[in-house]
């Protein structure tokens, strides 16, 4: 304890009394500085995440230093749009597609000396980035619908020489066609 009565708050710098002391990670705050770096909310053991020095509530840190990239939505199926700008992070831009240029439609295709090269991009796909799908090894960020973008996984890919679509595209570009095969619930799509 420093000299002039008690610990000094992690947030003002000024003398924090028993009475009105918080602590965490061997800190003392002052409860009503306890708070969010970001959004201000009062926190307490249950709602604080502490990096380094600051303090945030669970969902801040979430935003600020959690993961980022397709799956890492804000839970129970929620979309956010929220970029992070607030935060201090800078919005990526998505990559432009580019379906695949591989000429071999083969799904067992050699592959060079053991390498594996990724047919979207034809770069060396390495184990950290790996995906495997349609009998090839892509990098995550190209292993996406050849024809919407969407980015796919193990439950939702479908592929075709080669290629690899979501399962909507891949039942609208190559599924059954005519009376009855609408897009669903009944539907009737009428084409000319």
């Amino acid at each position: 304890m420093p000299f002039g009565g008690g610990n000094k708050c992690g947030c003002c710098q000024k003398t924090v009394y028993f009475a009105e002391e918080v602590q965490c990670e061997g800190k003392s705050w002052h409860k009503s500085c306890f708070l969010c770096m970001v959004c201000k909310k009062n926190l307490d053991s249950t709602t604080v995440a502490v990096h380094v020095d600051e303090i945030y509530c669970k969902s801040c840190y979430g935003k600020k230093y959690g993961p980022k990239g397709y799956g890492f939505g804000g839970g129970a199926g929620t979309l956010s749009m929220d970029t992070g700008e607030g935060l201090g992070i800078k919005p990526e831009g998505p990559a432009p597609h580019r379906p695949t240029n591989n000429p071999n439609t083969s799904k067992f295709a050699q592959k060079p000396a053991g390498s594996d090269v990724c047919p979207r991009c034809g770069k060396t796909v390495y184990a950290a980035e790996k995906v495997i799908g349609a009998g090839n090894s892509w990098h995550k960020a190209c292993f996406r619908c050849a024809k919407c973008g969407k980015g796919l996984e193990s439950t939702t890919v479908a592929d075709r020489d080669g290629e690899v679509y979501c399962k909507g595209c891949y039942a609208k570009n190559f599924g059954p066609k005519g009376f009855g095969f609408g897009q669903g619930a009944g539907a009737l799509a009428h084409s000319q």
